[in-house]
């Protein structure tokens, strides 16, 4: 998925005026997260229960961050798990933040902003900060794959 996410990702930070290009191979983008000192891995597996959640928040594990990451959802909503809704939230300026609920089934994935994304406005192109997380499960067990780009320190 990182090469094809690269060209996206170098767009956005051109939009947002920010000079940080990424490299063509994910190989030579954890060489610069190590060099600064972010070695962990982060790809992760997630199991949620009954009344597990996860919190609004942002992926962000150091200096170097790779703008985009993927869910994959490994268990079947109504079947396995009810609840479990993949979640985000924009942060807009001067505007109220705008809720968004991500319908997943078993194998789907989501690309999502790890931080940011850059929107285009009357005057110009501005960064929208982005949340996720996972509304509470009311039942079962839900299982998904997170998998950030950047190692974390």
């Amino acid at each position: 998925m990182y090469p094809r996410l690269v060209p996206i990702a170098n767009r956005w930070n051109q939009a947002m005026g920010l000079e940080i290009p990424y490299p063509e191979t994910h190989a030579d983008f954890l060489a610069r997260c190590h060099h600064a000192g972010q070695a962990r891995p982060t790809p992760l597996l997630l199991q949620y229960a009954a009344d597990d959640y996860n919190c609004l928040h942002q992926d962000l594990y150091g200096e170097h961050i790779f703008p985009l990451q993927l869910a994959v959802l490994l268990a079947e909503p109504s079947r396995d798990f009810t609840g479990g809704e993949f979640v985000m939230t924009e942060q807009r300026p001067r505007m109220q933040s705008r809720p968004m609920v991500v319908a997943l089934g078993r194998g789907d994935a989501v690309i999502f902003a790890v931080h940011h994304r850059p929107v285009r406005g009357t005057r110009g192109t501005y960064r929208v900060n982005l949340r996720h997380g996972v509304s509470r499960i009311r039942s079962g067990q839900r299982h998904a794959l997170g998998i950030i780009f950047h190692d974390a320190q």
